[in-house]
């Protein structure tokens, strides 16, 4: 993949972009469209996560490689564990191998799941057999990836007797948990979530259903930031809307003060600088319901050069790599000071940014694309930039359009 030079950026940002669908929302529809093939999916997401997806659900080989698509890994361990009469090896990238799974794969288990493990116990590959499952018990604890519990909801109204998923202790990632909820409940599914437990009842039919996936908000995130770096700037983004199911969205209500208004129209947004920033010493948020967005945060308090301590980022050491590691390495790079904990990150207040530093990607697309908007500040030079990929392929496209 190859280095990319973003020279400062000296104009007005400005422009409308079409964003694509979704793919947290996208990868749970196409793991229910393959029980219930009477749903249509409209504004299907072009990352590299949701093709993979699709091509393993397509797959009729014995191995399916799913990459660095670590949400494809775990809807499809619990997907293959219920396709009767099946085997499948699943496997990844190295990463992925690092990655670990143990607690999906004992939560699948507990159901009466076949799965062994391949190379290292805990991690992928996983060989899987297909079966029946009867059993509608199963115990998890709360502060896991959401990933893992949106898996086995995926699942359960196909099961004969529907599913009850107990939480040990405190319950994180609660808004990708309501994005799955929501979704089955627009196909019709029941369900009940009181205190610590969420009851999933059968669904064997559903009626035909069309859904239309919202754009991306994690994808709207790098130009909150780059009109909050940008003085005077004004970007349209489409497909959104206001009562969104994306975690993500929380991105109106924090980027407000950081100078950003958001104005809803009937299906897109439109973000203006207002300049206003506020605190203008230091801003605090526990993003345990939005992880995927402390990247673009932390490079838009840089870039202000005002402090920031976010809390609730425990998940993030788990990604396509490290990224509290990855975000203090590159922030130091560029004359920054950084402070992590396995679930804490506090960025000190700088008024000095170093120009031409070749910003390093970890093969991860959201290092990539939080740290472009830093080009309002100083040159820059994005390594691996075709990493993008993985969620937002025409990001340098669409990224071009409101800088050059």
């Amino acid at each position: 993949m190859e280095s990319l030079k973003i020279n400062r950026i000296n104009k007005i940002v400005t422009g409308n972009i079409q964003i694509t669908g979704s793919k947290s929302e996208t990868n749970r529809l196409l793991i229910l469209q393959q029980f219930y093939k009477n749903l249509k999916i409209e504004n299907v997401s072009n990352s590299d996560d949701s093709i993979l997806m699709q091509k393993a659900l397509a797959n009729t080989s014995s191995e399916i490689n799913i990459g660095h698509a670590g949400t494809a890994m775990r809807f499809l361990t619990s997907y293959f564990s219920v396709k009767e009469n099946s085997q499948v090896i699943l496997t990844g990238s190295h990463r992925m191998k690092n990655r670990p799974i143990k607690i999906l794969v004992d939560a699948l288990k507990s159901l009466g799941a076949e799965i062994e493990y391949i190379e290292k116990n805990g991690f992928p590959p996983l060989k899987i057999t297909g079966k029946k499952l009867t059993k509608d018990f199963v115990e998890i604890d709360g502060n896991v990836s959401s990933q893992y519990i949106s898996s086995l909801l995926l699942i359960a109204p196909t099961l004969q007797n529907g599913l009850k998923i107990k939480f040990k202790g405190e319950i994180t990632s609660v808004p990708y948990i309501k994005m799955t909820l929501t979704l089955l409940n627009e196909l019709g599914v029941e369900h009940s979530w009181k205190e610590d437990t969420i009851i999933i009842n059968p669904k064997p039919i559903i009626k035909e259903t069309t859904i239309v996936v919202e754009s991306d908000w994690s994808s709207a995130s790098y130009y909150y930031s780059l009109v909050s770096l940008s003085p005077n700037s004004e970007v349209k983004l489409s497909s959104y809307k206001k009562n969104s199911l994306q975690g993500d969205s929380v991105l109106a209500d924090i980027y407000s003060n950081l100078g950003v208004e958001t104005t809803f129209q009937k299906n897109s947004i439109t973000l203006k600088n207002t300049g206003n920033i506020f605190p203008s010493k230091l801003i605090g948020l526990n993003l345990k319901g939005a992880p995927d967005i402390a990247q673009t945060i932390v490079v838009t308090c840089f870039g202000l050069g005002i402090e920031c301590y976010l809390t609730g980022l425990h998940t993030l050491k788990i990604k396509e790599t490290d990224r509290l590691v990855a975000l203090k390495n590159e922030i130091e790079k560029l004359g920054g000071e950084v402070e992590i904990t396995n679930e804490t990150l506090q960025l000190k207040s700088t008024n000095k940014i170093i120009e031409d530093i070749n910003i390093e990607t970890y093969d991860d697309h959201r290092m990539a694309m939080a740290f472009a908007p830093i080009a309002t500040r100083v040159n820059v030079i994005i390594e691996e930039s075709n990493v993008v990929s993985k969620s937002y392929p025409t990001f340098w496209e669409d990224f071009n359009k409101v800088t050059l």
